[in-house]
């Protein structure tokens, strides 16, 4: 799909939800991270989600405000609680993590997510499938892609428990541009492939060729996948290949949270700042990377992305 010669918005759909460590609630949620790193990067973009009328809900809109953020996609449950996600701590530096159902991000009403994204002129729609876990929501997202005729960018971002094959199909029918890691590429190679995980490992060429057969199968225009600190891999409906893997290595890495939004957003900045593929690649592996050497997803000082901002002008 072309996109037009000036985007005025991405419009993101989503949850917005907090991570519960019982000692210290942080604010996150794919599409929200993303949301925030655009907006730091002040790339225009609309959050469409739904929070509770409560002291959760003051931590998501206190990062609207935060981030200066538009909060005409941001709808309230008189009901529903604002999302949350029970994090444990391991013994060895690992999470648990319980993501609770009915949550304020699976009411997000039609109506109004469709007009906000209608009023934004939205030039790319970001989405996952966590959202999607509730008709309501489902519902939502059908109506905000009916309004527009932006881009499609599909992270799929898939959590145990919290998604179906029909869901993550249906999801693929829809997008224009995928983005998965390496266990989701595998997930699909199991359901419409017939792969199983005792099958000998695939060649180069053979992941290739499935990969362009994913492509076709659901009409897409590209396939992104994340490989971790290997870099990513671009499958483009043209049959043009990239792998990006000559990245500066981050110092350190605190944890890996966060990265693949990272990578999501900077792609989708790239998109909207009309930059180079090869280009937009490179640098969204260099920012996850970045990310990874932070604590949590998003970072606490908005000065990090200062210099970011400086090299990318």
């Amino acid at each position: 799909m072309n996109l037009p010669a000036t985007l005025l918005s991405t419009a993101v759909f989503g949850e917005a939800l907090v991570d519960d460590f019982s000692t210290e609630q942080v604010v996150g949620g794919a599409p929200f991270n993303v949301a925030r790193h655009l907006a730091a990067f002040m790339a225009p973009q609309l959050m469409i989600t739904r929070i509770g009328n409560d002291r959760l809900g003051q931590l998501v809109r206190a990062e609207f405000e935060r981030f200066a953020m538009s909060e005409a996609g941001l709808q309230t449950d008189p009901i529903e609680e604002t999302g949350r996600v029970l994090v444990e701590r391991g013994a060895r530096g690992g999470h648990r993590f319980t993501i609770l159902p009915n949550q304020a991000y699976d009411f997000i009403d039609r109506e109004a997510a469709a007009a906000a994204a209608g009023r934004a002129q939205a030039g790319i729609v970001y989405f996952g499938t966590l959202a999607q876990r509730h008709e309501r929501s489902r519902a939502a997202l059908a109506g905000v892609l009916e309004a527009t005729h932006a881009l499609r960018f599909l992270d799929l971002n898939l959590r145990e428990g919290q998604f179906d094959e029909r869901c993550v199909t249906r999801s693929l029918h829809a997008a224009n541009v995928v983005k998965v890691n390496e266990e989701e590429l595998q997930a699909l190679f199991g359901w419409y492939f017939q792969m199983k995980p005792e099958d000998p490992p695939l060649s180069a060429e053979e992941v290739h060729a499935s990969c362009q057969a994913l492509l076709r199968m659901f009409s897409l225009d590209a396939l992104i996948v994340t490989l971790g600190s290997r870099g990513s891999a671009y499958f483009g409906a043209d049959g043009q290949v990239l792998h990006h893997r000559d990245n500066p290595a981050p110092p350190f890495i605190i944890d890996t949270v966060g990265a693949g939004d990272a990578f999501a957003a900077i792609f989708l900045l790239g998109k909207v700042r009309g930059w180079a593929l090869e280009q937009t690649l490179a640098r969204a592996n260099e920012f996850a990377g970045a990310v990874c050497a932070i604590p949590g997803a998003v970072p606490r000082d908005l000065g990090f992305y200062d210099r970011w901002m400086a090299r990318w002008r």
